[in-house]
């Protein structure tokens, strides 16, 4: 398992970019996981299979961002804002001729308007490239799930993908400089706009609020940024069946059909431990999980530390229909169904419940 708190681009690179619209993802969710994990009250920690549930939510929702962040509509958005910002800052430079600030404005206004190029130039290559490759194909634990062939045919695409890799780096170390220059370029912005002041107005209202303007977006995005990434942070931690629902509703099926999840074996849980509650709420007791739907039932018995599913946080009432997996993990039917839906893998320990004879090996937590 992958230990690092972070997945592809990194929290500055974000915030950094933020001034690109909506086509990057909110700061690594995984890291904000384990932050709330650590800072939650008494009330709120939550237990490893539980906590190891949401990092791997949170791992598959920026996969699945970093899908929607290059759909052709926000392509498209982030192409056309980014555009409007070089369009009205020649236009206003145009119309700025005759003004003479105290400080270097127009300099800063072309850089800014270098930037947005540079940033259109990647967004185009990666984009082009992703096609090519046919990255936007790939949907939520795929894991490469598709069959290659043999002989030449395994060459040609060996070499491709190691050209596309090639051109992929090139414009990742490309737009993190442009990045890093924009962090840089908004310092010195707005340094000059603060310093030339009430004169700076008097001389070049037309520069200086054309600055204004540039700086303010700016700062509204990261702090756009920002709130979006802890709201989603948080709904992955304290909400995650919110998450999965809104993703079910949204997304089209990339993971198992409904015949498929219907072949999973169905339980009713039914408690045989003294049922306790603690400050008004309910606390999960040992119980049978009972099969549903045979002419000779199975039971399980289930412990006290595991009678709690790991999605919503609920312990088992009485009567609760549970879904087990070929990985021998049970969760409620109506968190885990929406789940397989999106994503054929179980939420705890990524086991495919589409391809179980390719994961013998596997380890079951």
């Amino acid at each position: 398992m992958d230990t690092s708190p972070l997945l592809g681009y990194s929290m500055a690179d974000d915030l950094l970019r933020s001034r690109r619209l909506v086509r990057h993802a909110p700061p690594p969710l995984r890291g904000a996981a384990r932050l709330l994990r650590r800072a939650s009250g008494r009330r709120m920690r939550l237990r490893e299979p539980s906590f190891r549930v949401r990092e791997n939510a949170a791992e598959e929702l920026e996969e699945r961002q970093s899908y929607w962040a290059y759909s052709k509509p926000v392509i498209v958005l982030d192409l056309l804002w980014n555009l409007a910002f070089v369009c009205v800052g020649f236009t206003v430079m145009g119309l700025s001729m005759e003004e003479k600030p105290v400080v270097p404005l127009r300099i800063w206004v072309v850089g800014y308007i270098l930037q947005c190029v540079v940033h259109v130039s990647c967004v185009v290559v990666e984009y082009r490239r992703r096609r090519e490759v046919g990255f936007g194909e790939v949907g939520w634990g795929s894991g490469g799930s598709g069959s290659l062939g043999s002989g030449s045919d395994v060459e040609d695409y060996g070499s491709e993908q190691g050209m596309a890799d090639d051109e992929t780096s090139v414009t990742k170390h490309l737009e993190s400089a442009n990045t890093m220059f924009s962090f840089i370029w908004w310092v010195i912005g707005f340094y000059w706009v603060t310093d030339g002041g009430q004169t700076l107005l008097c001389d070049s209202p037309h520069l200086y609020w054309l600055c204004v303007t540039f700086l303010a977006f700016d700062m509204l995005f990261v702090v756009i940024c920002v709130a979006v990434a802890c709201l989603v942070g948080i709904a992955v931690c304290c909400c995650l069946p919110c998450i999965i629902a809104i993703l079910y509703a949204v997304t089209d099926q990339e993971g198992a059909t409904e015949e498929e999840i219907d072949r999973l074996p169905k339980f009713k849980f039914r408690r045989i431990g003294n049922f306790e509650k603690l400050n008004g709420e309910a606390q999960a007791s040992e119980g049978l999980m009972t099969e549903c739907n045979t002419h000779a039932p199975t039971e399980h018995v289930i412990s006290q530390d595991d009678a709690e599913c790991c999605i919503c946080l609920s312990v088992y009432d009485n009567g609760a229909e549970l879904r087990g997996l070929p990985c021998h993990h049970h969760f409620h039917c109506s968190c885990i169904d929406k789940w397989l839906y999106i994503n054929a893998t179980c939420p705890l320990c990524k086991f495919n419940i589409l391809k179980p004879s390719n994961q013998i090996g596997t380890s079951v937590v």
